[in-house]
């Protein structure tokens, strides 16, 4: 046997006279977000309760459900005896936080301004610095990172983050305004046509007292051609130096390798190249193809090109803060290239969100997920190796599918190079999967991580001692994940911790509790530990109006976290700061003087215990402008490129005609995972009565709305909206012969199939080759439309079918010994198709529906099916053996695939060995087997592909395509002639539970790609 295995074990495990060796490895990873907004509005209720009688759907990042906008007339859930209060209020779009030393607290505005308050009870905060001329602020774009020196204010120096509005060596404001807070993409270009082309940039500021000094810029770059996946985070490590993360400025609507041609003309401005970013070796105005395109989404993987400048994007990286050149340390420290030389972590799509964990100097990052996952990356930072998450080429720890299908150089190479390459996520969720057992967090709404931080405080229950929180925009949730025995959050832990909220950064304040930015409610909250103390919840209505203006409030709905205790209750009606107004639980109170009041509800428990309400605004005097929008109609129907106009007005009880300066609209599309299920993207903001935007491009379905609020002179604002659908078109893929798979967006699935799109979009498509169907080996010949394998494609208006044609490459798929589709529907004889007359015999196991036609079902405890000996199932060689699984039952030994050797085996598959899916050879015809562990259990009840590989090297095991462990060693397996047996053995009675569907066994080790086209091409 190869010495290597035991150099990576001293240890051996023992079971009925088997010794096996084992060795770690490591899954895989990576993952989105898209951006949208919505500007505070006063709160008709205000709530520090654990209850809640209403829970509007989730919005994604930056973006909000059709009711999320009206998100501070809710009530946040928390657990109980703690309360979630709103502490700073008022704000607009408020992205990030910093809390200094000396209690002044400093909000980023996504638009670009910085905001300080003296404390936290300060309510008139001063503008520390106004940066909107350089921001370009819109989608996923903006002011996003904010970071403090860490001995602020001793040293004055204040750090920013923000998408820079300026092309590569320009200067900004290129695309927007100097003082706009809505900046826009004008079209042409198109936002997710052509994109706008614009960059990234890390600052110094320097504070003299609450207000900023000229800018410092530290890094310049992050060149991005799509408004989505920008920068992120920016926040100091526990060694001193700053980390700052970015996405990968690619498009989310298709795989984006770097293939948009040039823009053309564009008025007033430079047309945008084909490459603009530069990107591999390719000059600006080269039309990247694949394979060997280095743009796009593949930025994420640039440092591990050579004969190129070194990308930042979907990166993580740090830096001295006082020159914002790679810190010492870093693991390409000694590169000529300055970026390389700040590289810390590489392969994430849109690392939004990251904190350290406490006592370590480690980063836990949230990355957005495109298609499937949601990710928690946990990144120790190296002095020898940068991190590599594995985005595009991975998302989560599976294979993306988009990108796989595409065949591009950079994804198969890093395939090729097994688990080591790319480094694991922590914990992933996916979308449309709850992520704590009864967390009551909408999964219909899309996906987006929004925060990460570590509790370090002593005031939380003990429970909550170095947990980790995380938070998802468009579920509107955050959670917590409890320490282990090992100091790590223990996944198994899950649970919620505030619900129906709108976090768009998590983090902790100076007296350890954990806070988080509302952003469409314009807030920074706070999640007190109350202990015993009571809730106070307070309602009122109407809130607006001329005087005298008569207002019922509700206090009744106040809580107290020990049963049978009577509350008393004490309202300020009149906001003197006095809670002598009334003592009854819903009092009414008649306001006659005009003015802006702030009521609050204080209550109290037997025992002297108080909770106070967040303050409720009303304002007498005075009521909202009703809005109305002229056109268009909502019968009015759209293609990508259309320009739409739109007309309104609006009056005020008080002031009449609301002026076009009091007019302002916004443009916000909803994105379906069902007819009912949407998240928002914001599009662009425009004032004035009247103007025109242009329809963009999304996945489908989806619809714009058109908002329009009117604001009158005494701020109140009105907002009404009217929604536009789009025309569609239906795309049928199709493959000659049928079968085949083929990609469409970010899956890969068998033709034919049909997408519905929006007219005049763009959609990705590829065919994947070679491929393997009916025991016949294909390769890709042509698309119907003349394209190469993977293109781009505009959406007619009229229904459209592209075929993909291949060819069969003379002979049998090489080293294909035997194939079972399972597609009978009954009888004892399970048929080899494959042809190779390697038929096996049912005992026992039911015919049942499978993962595409049938299944075997196996009742883990003695059915079976038998297949005799053959000289071709004798694989000395090398071999692969693949099968979809859908357990239920993971408990012991459970055999999937087990060729016996006598008393032992020759090669086997199982579902579980000692914990965790297993493959296993002999090669000593003694019982030492060599073998390959997965590194976790098998989910129940869901399907999953395995596949084992051995090339007469090392031993592979793959789960969903990805490896997760590589055993080295050499010498034939050793073949005594026995049976082949499936869902079972008679050498130890290792019975599998659950359904077996598509096996293929091969006598050499596959490639990667070929082992993705198996597992996405059915046996018919």
């Amino acid at each position: 046997m190869s010495g290597s295995i035991h150099s990576r074990h001293a240890g051996r495990q023992v079971r009925r006279g088997r010794t096996r060796f084992a060795c770690a490895v490591a899954l895989f990873a990576s993952l989105a977000l898209s951006i949208p907004s919505a500007g505070a509005s006063p709160a008709a209720t205000t709530s520090t309760s654990s209850t809640s009688t209403t829970r509007p759907p989730g919005p994604e990042l930056f973006g909000s459900s059709p009711t999320a906008r009206d998100a501070t007339a809710r009530a946040a859930a928390v657990p109980p005896k703690f309360a979630d209060e709103s502490v700073l209020t008022g704000l607009s779009q408020p992205i990030d936080v910093a809390f200094a030393r000396d209690g002044r607290v400093f909000v980023a505005e996504k638009s670009g301004v910085v905001k300080v308050f003296d404390s936290l009870t300060d309510t008139t905060p001063t503008v520390f610095t106004d940066l909107r001329a350089q921001v370009h602020n819109f989608w996923d774009r903006g002011l996003l990172g904010l970071a403090l020196a860490p001995n602020f204010p001793t040293d004055p120096s204040v750090y920013v983050m923000y998408a820079h509005d300026a092309r590569p060596g320009g200067s900004a404001p290129y695309w927007g305004t100097a003082t706009g807070a809505d900046d826009g993409c004008p079209d042409p270009p198109g936002a997710q046509a052509k994109g706008c082309l614009i960059t990234g940039r890390i600052a110094k500021l320097t504070a003299t007292g609450n207000t900023a000094g000229p800018e410092q810029v530290l890094v310049e770059g992050w060149c991005q051609q799509f408004p989505s996946h920008s920068v992120g985070s920016l926040a100091f490590g526990p060694d001193g130096y700053l980390y700052a993360s970015a996405g990968d400025g690619a498009s989310f609507d298709w795989a984006d390798y770097g293939q948009t041609p040039a823009s053309g003309a564009i008025p007033g401005k430079e047309p945008i190249p084909a490459n603009p970013c530069a990107d591999g070796t390719a000059a600006v105005g080269t039309v990247l193809t694949a394979p060997g395109a280095e743009g796009g989404a593949l930025r994420a993987q640039d440092f591990r090109t050579t004969g190129d400048p070194f990308a930042l994007n979907g990166s993580i990286i740090r830096i001295d803060p006082a020159t914002g050149a790679g810190a010492p340390g870093n693991p390409l420290a000694g590169n000529a290239d300055a970026n390389a030389r700040r590289l810390v972590a590489a392969g994430l799509r849109n690392p939004f969100r990251f904190g350290f964990r406490p006592g370590t100097n480690e980063v836990w990052v949230g990355d957005v997920g495109w298609s499937t996952w949601e990710e928690i990356d946990r990144l120790t930072p190296s002095s020898t190796a940068v991190a590599n998450f594995g985005w595009p080429c991975y998302e989560g720890s599976a294979r993306q599918g988009g990108y796989a299908s595409i065949g591009l150089n950079l994804c198969t190479n890093l395939y090729a190079e097994g688990a080591g390459a790319v480094k694991a996520p922590y914990y992933a969720y996916q979308h449309g999967a709850v992520v704590a057992p009864g967390d009551g967090c909408a999964t219909g709404n899309g996906s987006a991580i929004s925060g990460v931080t570590f509790y370090g405080g002593q005031r939380y229950p003990a429970a909550y001692r170095d947990a980790m929180f995380f938070a998802d925009h468009s579920r509107r949730c955050i959670w917590s994940m409890r320490a282990g025995a090992d100091g790590l959050p223990d996944p198994a832990t899950r649970q919620a911790f505030v619900t129906n909220t709108n976090p768009v950064q998590l983090t902790t304040g100076p007296e350890g509790d954990v806070y988080y930015v509302g952003f469409e409610d314009g807030a920074i909250h706070r999640v007190r530990y109350t202990g015993g103390a009571p809730t106070a919840v307070a309602s009122a209505t109407p809130t607006t109006g001329g005087t005298p203006l008569t207002v019922a409030f509700t206090g009744s709905a106040s809580t107290d976290p020990d049963p049978g205790e009577t509350l008393t209750y004490a309202w300020d009606l009149d906001g003197d700061g006095a809670f002598d107004d009334s003592t009854t639980a819903n009092p009414s109170y008649t306001y006659t003087v005009p003015g802006t009041y702030h009521a609050r509800l204080r209550v109290t428990d037997p025992v002297g215990l108080t909770g106070d309400s967040a303050p409720i605004t009303v304002t007498a005097g005075n009521s909202p402008p009703v809005p109305v929008i002229d056109s268009p109609a909502s019968t009015l129907t759209w293609k990508v490129g259309d320009p739409i106009t739109f007309a309104g007005h609006a009056t005020d009880p008080q002031d009449g005609a609301i002026p076009g300066s009091g007019l302002n609209w916004r443009i916000v599309m909803h994105h379906c995972t069902t007819p009912t299920n949407c998240h928002e993207h914001q599009i662009t903001a425009q004032g004035g009565a009247s103007g025109t935007f242009t329809a963009v491009d999304h996945e489908y379905p989806s619809w714009l709305e058109l908002r329009l609020t009117a604001t009158d002179s005494g701020g109140l604002t009105g907002t009404t909206s009217v929604r536009l659908d789009p025309r569609t078109v239906d795309i049928t893929l199709a493959s000659n012969p049928p079968g085949l798979a083929l990609g469409l967006f970010s899956s890969q699935r068998p033709a034919p199939f049909t997408g519905t799109v929006i007219v005049g979009g763009t959609s990705s498509i590829a065919a994947p080759s070679p491929q393997t169907l009916n025991g016949k080996r294909y390769e890709f010949a042509s698309w119907s439309d003349g394209g190469a394998a993977a293109h781009n494609i505009t959406a007619p208006a009229t229904p459209l079918t592209l075929t993909a044609t291949f060819r069969e490459v003379d002979g049998p798929v090489p080293g294909l010994v035997a194939q079972y589709g399972f597609n009978a529907s009954s009888g004892t004889i399970l048929v080899d198709d494959a042809g190779q007359g390697n038929n096996g015999t049912v005992a026992g196991a039911a015919w049942v529906p499978g993962r595409t036609g049938n299944a075997l079902s196996f009742n883990g405890t003695s059915s079976m099916v038998t297949v005799p000996h053959s000289a071709r199932l004798s694989l000395t060689a090398g071999m692969t053996l693949e099968a979809w699984v859908k357990p239920t039952a993971i408990t012991g030994w459970r055999s999937i695939l087990l060729k016996e050797r006598g008393g032992g085996l020759s090669y086997a598959l199982y579902a579980n060995g000692t914990a965790a899916p297993n493959t296993s050879i002999n090669t000593t015809g003694t019982n030492n087997d060599t073998y390959a562990d997965g590194t976790a259990p098998l989910p129940t009840g869901t399907w999953t592909h395995l596949t084992a590989t051995y090339d007469g090297t090392t031993l592979r095991l793959y789960v969903n395509g990805t490896q997760v462990r590589a055993t080295p060693h050499t010498g034939p397996i050793i073949d005594a002639g026995g049976a082949l047996r499936i869902g079972g053995n008679t050498v130890w009675g290792e019975y599998f539970a659950g359904l077996i569907d598509d096996i293929r066994i091969y006598d050499r080790a596959l490639t990667p790609t070929e082992i993705t086209t198996d597992m996405t091409t059915p046996i018919p």
